[in-house]
């Protein structure tokens, strides 16, 4: 693998170099999924979350076409406030690489790019997947097909409300991608603690799904974990209610023919819209709570190696 296109900061550099417990985190709700100054101040208090719990953070864009394995304040604030940053996937990262572009990292972007620098645990706030009413669209997130074949744990809270969930975990079932639900008997819903649907895999401390990681990876079996991690009680919208906004925010975006990449952005700035800005509220408490859990795992994945 050709790794000159990698730029590390400092800390992260030092981090991996010592076998430090680090965690990666995506660019995309910085420049893509929150307004302005809530992404910034979110992008802090997610870094704040990993450091507490014993790791390194390493947020990860691509920065005038080299990729960026953690980000200095200032470069956070760019992210946060340029609006010409483009979004990346797997499809188009050699993009941003060739053109020497600066771009914020998805889900499989933000795998590939912690895999090429030995990254193995990621905190997001929701995977892509299946959207509502595929049969038509057909339009199903590369988050899914990255999680298949790269080797990075994925710790978000389930997948974006917006999108089918069963639909999305048949394919991931399909797959072969393990779904590990942290603490509940029941998939997360992204706003809601309750999806309806039945965990497939209950884990109950970050030393059990380290355990789970590292006996998967030393097989070897390929790809990666999702580990689903409950929105904090307080701040549970309860399913039904969500429901009702998201199927309002839908007939708007069908409304002003938004659809494609612009979708997801869109939805999730009308929910904010609709219920007042409860729901970024719990946005922001989830991506902190899923920083937190990565953390742990990734401090009780480096303890397993090590012992």
């Amino acid at each position: 693998m050709d790794h000159s296109k990698l730029s590390f900061s400092k800390e992260v550099q030092e981090a991996l170099r010592s076998g430090m417990p680090v965690v990666a985190l995506e660019s995309t709700i910085i420049a893509h999924g929150m307004p302005y100054p809530q992404n910034l101040e979110t992008a802090f208090s997610v870094e704040h979350a990993v450091r507490k719990n014993g790791a390194v953070p390493a947020t990860i864009a691509v920065l005038e076409g080299r990729m960026q394995v953690g980000c200095s304040s200032e470069q956070l604030e760019e992210l946060s406030v340029s609006g010409k940053v483009m979004k990346l996937s797997r499809w188009n990262l050699p993009l941003a690489l060739v053109s020497k572009k600066t771009g914020a990292t998805t889900v499989a972007a933000t795998m590939i790019i912690a895999d090429l620098a030995g990254i193995r645990i990621f905190a997001s706030g929701g995977i892509g997947g299946v959207h509502r009413m595929v049969e038509k669209s057909m339009d199903i997130s590369a988050d899914l097909t990255e999680l298949a074949q790269t080797n990075v744990a994925v710790v978000a809270s389930g997948v974006k409300a917006i999108l089918d969930i069963p639909k999305t975990i048949e394919i991931l079932e399909t797959l072969g991608v393990p779904i590990i639900t942290f603490g509940s008997d029941e998939f997360p819903a992204f706003y809601s603690r309750s999806s309806g649907i039945k965990a497939a895999l209950r884990m109950n401390s970050a030393s059990e799904i380290a355990g789970f990681l590292r006996a998967k990876w030393d097989i070897p079996l390929k790809g990666g974990v999702l580990i689903a991690n409950p929105v904090p009680a307080v701040f549970n919208f309860p399913g039904k209610e969500m429901e009702k906004i998201i199927k309002q925010a839908l007939a708007e975006a069908k409304n002003a023919d938004v659809y494609g990449k612009d979708i997801t952005p869109f939805l999730l700035s009308k929910i904010a819209d609709i219920t007042e800005g409860k729901s970024l509220d719990t946005n922001i408490a989830l991506v902190k709570n899923n920083a937190a859990l990565a953390a742990s795992i990734a401090v009780n994945l480096r303890s397993e190696k090590t012992e």
